[in-house]
């Protein structure tokens, strides 16, 4: 066999091994309708989401001018679908940079610093593992109130400590290889090294732990929000509008069967694109 047929072969196996399944391409796009839907939700959203019309309350889908009908109050639910789903990815995106962020850091920091730091930081990952999350969330904004920030804020330490247990395994590891030891040879900052030179190594682990993390924190704000203590009204998330919707279940089931349907695909098309990206970036399955 030629040079050229054995780099032809390989090109092929190379593209094989990363054709997109469909449910994973299904995913994708699912995700990015998601993404352009909240970019554009001021565009693309029909009436303002406190627009009431009294004399159209409970209209059915496909209603003149409400393609998914009206709430209790008359305000048009896909309008106010749109803007939940901005709302909710918001919150979710932000929350899971800065649960990754923290954990990342604190991960670095335990395994820079052996000994009582990293002992400190993995007692603390083991107390917020054990710690009820959502009782917690519950106190917490029932004795603060409930706010954008703050919602954000405790939506960002939920799952920190994986991210602080992964990231310091693979500094650790990272550390007792050459690349890393050159460089503190050469007088290189634990700052330069671990931004520079061990973060970038590591980080398709930690993007794939985002992406399983992302959909569990969608879960627990719209949980929140339906019991009521999650986003406040004018304002309007998925969790908050399931949570209003089950009060007229039987007689307006369009209301909570829209934000339920958006809460359980973006959960699932999350699971899965982190799955197979888990298969191709994790070189230990390979």
């Amino acid at each position: 066999m030629t040079y050229n047929a054995i780099d032809i072969t390989a090109s092929r196996r190379r593209r094989i091994g990363f054709k997109v399944p469909l449910l994973v391409a299904l995913g994708l796009a699912w995700l990015a309708l998601m993404v352009i839907t909240a970019v554009l939700a001021d565009v693309i959203r029909p009436y303002d989401i406190t627009q009431m019309d009294l004399s159209a309350r409970l209209a059915r889908p496909l209603s003149e001018g409400h393609l998914l009908g009206t709430d209790e109050l008359g305000r048009d639910v896909l309008s106010r679908l749109i803007q939940s789903i901005r709302v909710s990815l918001f919150i979710a995106f932000g929350a899971t940079i800065l649960s990754a962020l923290f954990g990342t850091a604190l991960g670095f920091l335990a395994a820079q610093y052996r000994g009582i730091v990293e002992h400190f930081i993995l007692v603390l990952a083991d107390f917020q593992a054990a710690l009820p999350f959502l009782i917690l969330s519950l106190a917490v904004l029932a004795f603060f109130g409930s706010s954008m920030l703050l919602l954000v804020g405790l939506m960002g330490f939920y799952g920190w400590e994986r991210y602080a247990r992964i990231s310091r395994g693979l500094a650790i590891s990272a550390g007792a290889q050459g690349y890393a030891s050159a460089v503190v040879q050469l007088g290189a900052t634990p700052a330069r090294v671990y931004l520079r030179h061990i973060l970038p190594n590591v980080a398709s682990t930690l993007i794939v732990s985002m992406t399983l993390t992302f959909p569990e924190i969608i879960l627990m704000e719209s949980g929140l929000s339906f019991l009521g203590l999650g986003v406040q009204p004018p304002e309007s998330s998925l969790g908050n509008m399931v949570g209003f919707g089950r009060e007229y279940l039987t007689r307006a089931p369009w209301i909570m069967l829209g934000p339920a349907f958006v809460i359980m695909m973006t959960t699932l098309s999350i699971s899965l694109v982190g799955d197979w990206l888990r298969d191709k970036l994790d070189p230990t399955i390979r």
